[in-house]
């Protein structure tokens, strides 16, 4: 019986910039950050209150993924869009945290507004992803 998800991955263009956004701006956790011999990183971030769940943030387009040059390219296209994520991070505030994630350079599709499920803002990581950073009522 599976209980429990323990990684779940972000698929990125630039580990180091998408590092940058998820820690220096979100101040998610550095889990796992290590280089294999074949030059692949392994890099893993932390919710700040979720330490059990790891976020893989790893380039489709490295060697170590195992995939083939159309799905890469197809990755490519697609991170370059801001097309993936589609996420929701959960905030106790969506309107300050908009204003801190904003002061910090955090680019925003969306500025908050009242829905059904909650308060709503869309923000962009800067590395292809996209995810509702919502208050829930």
């Amino acid at each position: 019986m599976i209980t429990k998800l323990s990684h779940v991955t972000f698929f990125v263009l630039d580990q180091d910039k998408a590092y940058d956004f998820y820690v220096g701006k979100l101040g998610f956790k550095v889990n796992t950050d290590a280089k294999m011999e074949n030059g692949f990183r392994w890099l893993t971030i932390t919710p700040p209150d979720q330490p059990d769940l790891e976020i893989a943030l790893l380039s489709p387009l490295d060697g170590g993924m195992h995939f083939d040059e159309e799905t890469r390219q197809a990755f490519k296209i697609l991170l370059e869009k801001g097309a993936l994520g589609a996420g929701v991070m959960n905030t106790p505030d969506c309107r300050a945290t908009y204003e801190e994630l904003k002061n910090k350079g955090v680019a925003f599709k969306s500025e908050p507004k009242d829905q059904f499920y909650g308060t709503e803002a869309v923000l962009s990581d800067g590395v292809g992803n996209w995810f509702s950073m919502t208050q829930r009522k």
